[in-house]
């Protein structure tokens, strides 16, 4: 049996990665889409309560720093806190994943130039395993029974609009299904889906 990682932002991370060409996709929201991730954790795991404002639960280890930085500031949206730090969380996330053997990180030069960061997975079975489990979380047995990791990620996949784990057309085609999976995810999932449309907003009207 593959060994995945145990953290929700890392596993999402690695279905961020396209196999087939070799690379990481979803690179203009993957720090909103991580760190919906960390909070969907938080939420899941009871260290995080609330329904439209995080709070801080049951006490527990805070390997983002996500607990600290809500317990210091005043009540504010899930939406606010997905959308703050997006870069800081990707290089944690990918850190975490690296220090772990799970991917391989290459630092060149472009034209001699521009420094670039080629992300490499070190074994394809991983990523192959948790798009398995996401798929079975779409089509498998009742919402109820699911792992709710597995849920979570499709979730949040959906949200986030990670076309390496659910195509456009699937994700009208099990709309009900992926309300259902969103439901028992937590805030954070909708909150994701709300950052974006209002991220994206925002950028058409500047041009």
């Amino acid at each position: 049996m593959v060994k995945v990682p145990d953290s929700l932002p890392a596993r999402m991370y690695l279905l961020a990665y396209d196999m087939e060409r070799g690379r990481l996709t979803a690179r203009d929201r993957l720090g909103m889409l991580l760190r919906a991730a960390a909070l969907t954790e938080l939420y899941l795991d009871g260290r995080l309560v609330g329904e439209k404002r995080p709070a801080l639960g049951t006490p527990g280890d805070d390997p983002y720093g996500l607990l600290a930085q809500i317990g210091s500031s005043r009540p504010r949206r899930w939406q606010y806190w997905i959308g703050r730090d997006g870069r800081a969380m990707v290089r944690a996330v990918q850190a975490e994943l690296e220090s772990g053997g799970w991917i391989r990180v290459r630092s060149r030069r472009l034209l001699g130039v521009l420094p670039v960061r080629r992300v490499e997975v070190r074994d394809p079975r991983v990523v192959k395993d948790l798009w398995g489990r996401a798929s079975a979380a779409l089509r498998g047995r009742p919402v109820a029974h699911l792992n709710s990791y597995d849920a979570a990620t499709m979730a949040l996949a959906a949200a986030g609009r990670l076309r390496t784990v659910i195509a456009r057309d699937e994700q009208r085609r099990h709309r009900e299904r992926i309300a259902a999976l969103t439901a028992r995810s937590g805030p954070a999932v909708p909150a994701l889906r709300r950052a974006l449309e209002s991220r994206n907003a925002t950028m058409a009207v500047t041009g």
